[in-house]
């Protein structure tokens, strides 16, 4: 035999492997896998394996690892860490985000795969609450349509009930994601949990027995007790024993018996398929009982420490999420300021360019106006030659009254002449002095126009400038309340990755006599004497806070949403059950409530006469 052995062990969402050595016990294994996972609330799990007669077992602590797998076996060794046990109400007991993680993955597993009955209008909701566990706050940038296609959303028998395509599905399970925004990972799978342990198979362990007459009924063990079920209808029991009422337990070969508290009640006894069988009912009885019992008592001081630092690290973590999305929502609106600010840049850099074009235009004007007033100053002049000659040629006129005729009428015809020139010089220069106060109007406005194209070239650089300043400003101080945030959370991440294991010290707390067992040690015997213990076994519903009456209303709307769609002939008979029952106005925890009515004695002879 070789000295090492090698183990591979398969969590819900890793796979680990160790050497072990022949004389390796099923504790020290166990202990090797809780410490490398990080988890301390060890009391819920254990290593589950299939052994040489090919039953799904648990693995004693107690034993060694070689002695229970048999001499032939598959190398590596392989084990499935799971929960062995559930809490009666999540949102009381679990401390741990990675035992909240185990739970959530590995119930989510089972409801996916049907070996947990849930009606649809529930597995259509915690599918929302699966995709937000896994994708966080829903955003339309990143979350187009498709990015389901890979996810495993829902059981195929409620896919089969609904005249919906599975584009259909993504978009409705969508809309309902979009309802959980702000929601953080850890809250969404413990939503998911929550309307899990509502539905009537979580958390019980299934197996075939019969009666002393032979017929054949399903036994159900969970967190309150031990249950009696029809052969084809294991959401509804018919029968109810608590733990607080059961004395002792033992079997002999495929006989189990229970021997109730009530001293006139007959012993309970039952019939398995195989010895096996029967060891692993007695363990899931010792370890729920335990678990019972220690629920009913005051926390040690290990869980009393577990339970403050976990409320302090999620008070840090709600913190920090809250402060996240206050620096997303202010770096938005820096980014919403930015581009309005880059628009309200580009609309002046387009006015600007409009503005540049009207100068040009303007200068254009002011030349042609230059030039006619230079051609208008010449005509001025010819003006006032002209009048001068004219002028002239007058006292001429009048110096030579007394020429002849001819010279005379010559004379009078260059006046004529002379005047008629003026007269026409004298419409042009009106004509231009018309122009030039039009052009003189045109440079006003001209220069006016010019002004405010400066004044928008000089205000969109200032605001550019500005723009710059105040996104270095904002982003220097972003930098730095991060960094303090950094140092601020470091310590308690630190503290939180010590992975204590309360079990080595409640073990050191007890007596080699006592006759309670471990929470996760399960010793081969063949009996247990259960520990008694005076307390109220009336089943009670988890509390109804506001996330449980939110939750309520989500599930009223997706049902009253897939009503139209479904189809009643591609119902299966649990589906039938289930809505019989609702309809009935019996709900889970009623249910659980009536079968254990009565004394005991009376249930055990009704299992009986079955």
């Amino acid at each position: 035999m070789p000295k090492t052995m090698s183990v591979r062990i398969t969590t819900m969402d890793a796979e680990l492997e160790f050497a072990i050595k022949p004389t390796t016990t099923g504790k020290q294994l166990f202990d090797q896998v809780v410490r490398t996972i990080g988890l301390r609330e060890i009391w819920f799990f254990g290593l589950q394996f299939t052994d040489s007669k090919g039953f799904t077992t648990w693995l004693v602590l107690t034993k060694k690892v070689l002695q229970q797998v048999g001499k032939v076996h598959e190398t590596p060794l392989q084990f499935k860490f799971r929960a062995k046990f559930y809490p009666e109400d999540v949102t009381e007991e679990i401390i741990q985000e990675i035992t909240l993680r185990m739970f959530y993955l590995q119930v989510k597993n089972a409801i996916l795969s049907d070996e947990i009955y849930c009606p649809p209008d529930a597995a259509v909701l915690m599918s929302s609450y699966a995709v937000q566990a896994k994708y966080g706050d829903y955003s339309p940038e990143y979350h187009k349509p498709g990015f389901l296609a890979n996810d495993r959303l829902l059981p195929q028998r409620v896919m089969d009930q609904f005249k919906l395509k599975r584009e259909e599905w993504e978009e409705k399970i969508t809309n309902w994601y979009k309802e959980h925004h702000g929601m953080l990972r850890d809250e969404a799978m413990m939503e998911y949990l929550k309307l899990a342990q509502d539905t009537e198979m979580y958390g019980v362990n299934f197996f075939d027995i019969k009666n002393k007459k032979g017929t054949e009924l399903t036994l159900g063990i969970d967190a309150l007790g031990i249950n009696i079920y029809e052969k084809d209808d294991r959401l509804t029991p018919k029968i109810g024993f608590p733990w607080s009422e059961i004395r002792n337990i033992k079997f002999h070969n495929v006989k189990f018996l229970i021997k109730p508290i009530e001293k006139k009640s007959p012993d309970f006894i039952f019939l398995a398929s195989h010895v096996r069988v029967n060891k692993t009912i007695l363990q899931l009885c010792m370890g729920n009982h335990d678990l019972y019992v220690r629920r009913r008592k005051a926390d040690s001081i290990d869980v009393q420490q577990m339970k403050i630092q976990a409320r302090e690290e999620k008070t840090a973590k709600k913190n920090a999420s809250i402060k996240l999305a206050r620096e997303m929502t202010l770096r938005e609106e820096a980014e919403k300021r930015q581009k309005e600010y880059e628009e309200r840049l580009e609309e002046m850099r387009r006015e600007m360019e409009k503005r540049q074009k009207e100068l040009h235009e303007a200068q254009h004007t002011i030349h042609r106006l230059e030039d006619q007033l230079t051609e208008l100053q010449a005509a001025k002049n010819e003006l006032e030659h002209n009048q001068q000659e004219l002028k002239h040629m007058m006292q001429h006129l009048e110096e030579a009254k007394e020429m002849e005729a001819g010279e005379k009428a010559r004379l009078e015809e260059e006046i004529r002449a002379k005047q008629e020139e003026v007269q026409r010089i004298q419409e042009e220069v009106n004509i231009k002095d018309e122009e030039t106060r039009k052009l003189q109007a045109e440079v006003e406005e001209a220069r006016r126009k010019e002004e405010e194209a400066t004044l928008a070239l000089l205000t969109a650089s200032t605001a550019r400038r500005v723009s710059r300043q105040s996104s270095s400003s904002s982003s220097e101080s972003e930098d730095e309340e991060k960094s303090n945030d950094f140092r601020r959370m470091e310590a308690p991440m630190q503290q939180s990755s010590y992975n204590g294991d309360i079990f080595d010290y409640e073990r050191k707390d007890k007596s080699p006599t006592s006759t309670n067992t471990s929470r996760s040690a399960t010793p081969s015997v063949t009996s247990h004497a259960m520990e008694t213990i005076s307390v109220n076994s009336e089943i009670l519903e988890p509390k109804q806070d506001t996330s449980a009456v939110r939750r309520m209303k989500l599930l009223e709307e997706v049902k009253r949403s897939l009503a139209l769609d479904r189809m009643p002939d591609e119902m299966t008979n649990l589906d039938k059950i289930y809505n019989r029952n609702i309809n009935d106005g019996n709900t889970k925890y009623k249910t659980l409530r009536e079968v254990r009515k009565g004394n005991t004695k009376r249930r055990v002879d009704q299992f009986e006469n079955w």
